[in-house]
């Protein structure tokens, strides 16, 4: 299906068609959409939403991150990817207009329309694609492609080194209509997941014996070469990052502080109780919301890949 040219002009202005119209189309086909702003991030959720962090319950039952089932009903784009749509009247609302007027790009739910994305970030993710999985729809992409399969499932942060699976409560950006015929979600694509599951304990630098909520410090660290200072700073910076992801990306931004401290270990002789790094990166990330069990998984897959990327 090619993307249509005409679209019915409703007397908005300008640069407030311009994304509405490719959203319209797109919840005409059957996806759910929702307007992203600059930097591919959803817009932040209204007074009404926000104020559920110790103030009170917000008007769409205490979800300030939609990690419980159920449709937002707040009138604004609230919540991310839960505030994605098919209704036009939505769509069009007084309440959605500011967000479009300022709108970057266009996103969609892809768990919402029974779809999964497999997000190829490299040429390297690419490849791997192209001699694992079967062809699909394929979407050329600002750095390299998403592979759409029919079927939903569990979404997942670096399933594979340059790799995430997008479906249930998360968005996709829209790109273009892509190429190609789309095909059944394959196992191949399941096991990217069900293997995050089974990971096995992280190699080099590693002091799986920790206590889950210990601070780190040289007794749990005698083969690192890094000084307390340079630890705890790094640390620190990160999980003021986590932190400030009160109302979306908190997993992605767990995984890359996780990548980013285990990299620096890589020199170490070991161990370097990157466990307990890890442990108070997790805890960032449940703080503002994030699932413990997709908060460890994304922050496990960010220590092994940084491991692996820096060797």
């Amino acid at each position: 299906m090619t993307h249509p040219t005409d679209f019915p002009r409703d007397g908005q202005p300008p640069a407030l068609l311009a994304h509405l119209r490719t959203a319209l189309w797109l919840a005409g086909i059957g996806l759910p959409v929702l307007p992203l702003r600059a930097g591919k991030l959803p817009f932040g959720n209204c007074p009404a939403c926000t104020s559920s962090k110790g103030a009170g319950p917000c008007r769409c039952g205490d979800r300030p991150n939609m990690l419980a089932a159920g449709p937002c009903q707040c009138p604004a784009p609230c919540h991310a990817w839960a505030a994605a749509t098919t209704d036009p009247a939505i769509l069009r609302s007084p309440a959605w207009a500011r967000a479009w007027q300022q709108a970057g790009a266009v996103a969609y739910h892809p768990g919402g329309a029974g779809l999964t994305v497999v997000d190829l970030d490299n040429a390297e993710a690419v490849a791997w694609a192209r001699q694992t999985l079967p062809a699909t729809l394929t979407v050329k992409t600002t750095r390299g492609e998403h592979w759409v399969y029919q079927g939903a499932m569990q979404s997942a942060n670096g399933a594979r080194p340059g790799i995430d699976i997008k479906s249930h409560m998360v968005y996709a950006r829209w790109y273009n209509p892509g190429t190609g015929t789309i095909t059944a979600l394959p196992d191949a694509v399941r096991g990217l997941v069900v293997r995050e599951e089974s990971t096995a304990p992280l190699r080099r630098g590693v002091d799986s014996s920790s206590p889950a909520r210990a601070t780190w410090d040289r007794s749990v660290a005698t083969g690192c070469r890094h000084t307390e200072a340079f630890v705890h700073t790094g640390l620190e910076r990160g999980l003021a990052k986590v932190r400030a992801c009160t109302n979306s990306g908190a997993g992605s931004q767990a995984y890359g502080v996780a990548r980013f401290l285990a990299g620096q270990h890589t020199a170490c002789p070991g161990p370097c109780g990157l466990e307990l790094l890890a442990q108070q990166i997790i805890d960032a990330a449940v703080s503002v919301d994030v699932p413990e069990a997709y908060a460890e998984r994304a922050v496990r897959n960010g220590l092994g890949t940084g491991l692996v990327k820096a060797s």
